[in-house]
């Protein structure tokens, strides 16, 4: 599958992942949202799986702006090391402005419906929060997402929907903050919660150390239908 560039408002350039369903007919879009590993295997494992399951997968580079082109795996002391780093120099607030590129950008794709969701995966699962409350994405799904309960004074910004997938013993995002997140968003009509109780971060991560493929199965069958509802 290709690669693309999505161009800034600025008018600068950024590469990301593309893989596109059979056919020639029209498609909803899905930005998949990196984790602290860039755009590596995994990630483009997952824009295939969209993309048979009929979706316009783009992947961003979202690491660009401190080093384009990082392709980690989670399976050497060294390369976490270099992914905490990254994740460390990286800035949300301008990766959310471009995760709103690449939505501008695969809105006018020659395949596109004109809808576009987001799916994101620890620092890909903050962001996916950031992108229902600050981009005009039509819904968004994070797993394991760090950092949300700093941002909760953002949740009243949901104008569609979203669902989180909630790790209970998620290393980087202790039982209080899952349960800010969780009390915070109940009362939202467009903010769905799902908790796994017994499962680690990541545990949606093929092959990774805490790879539940139970918990991950029913978590990505929640989201298969979550976007079939709002994107088809």
């Amino acid at each position: 599958m290709p690669d693309i560039d999505i161009t800034t408002d600025k008018g600068e350039q950024f590469g990301a992942y593309l893989a596109l369903p059979d056919g020639d007919g029209k498609a909803p879009v899905v930005v998949m949202i990196q984790e602290i590993f860039g755009v590596n295997a995994e990630m483009r494992r997952k824009c295939d799986e969209m993309a048979e399951k009929g979706y316009i997968a783009v992947c961003p580079d979202l690491f660009w702006r401190i080093k384009p082109g990082i392709q980690l795996t989670d399976k050497t002391d060294a390369e976490w090391e270099q992914a905490f780093d990254l994740f460390g120099k990286f800035d949300p607030d301008k990766g959310t402005e471009d995760i709103q590129a690449t939505i501008d950008e695969l809105r006018g794709h020659d395949r596109s419906n004109g809808k576009v969701g987001a799916v994101g995966y620890c620092l890909g699962g903050q962001l996916a929060y950031m992108t229902a409350t600050r981009t005009d994405a039509d819904c968004s799904v994070g797993y394991y997402g760090v950092r949300i309960n700093e941002m909760l004074d953002e949740a009243g910004n949901i104008k569609k929907p979203l669902m989180l997938h909630i790790a209970g013993k998620d290393e980087f995002v202790p039982p209080e903050a899952q349960n800010a997140i969780i009390d915070a968003l109940a009362g939202h009509p467009l903010a769905t919660t799902h908790h796994y109780p017994e499962n680690d971060h990541a545990f949606a991560r093929f092959g990774g150390a805490h790879y539940d493929e139970e918990s991950a199965n029913l978590a990505n069958n929640r989201t298969a239908a979550f976007l079939e509802q709002h994107l088809q």
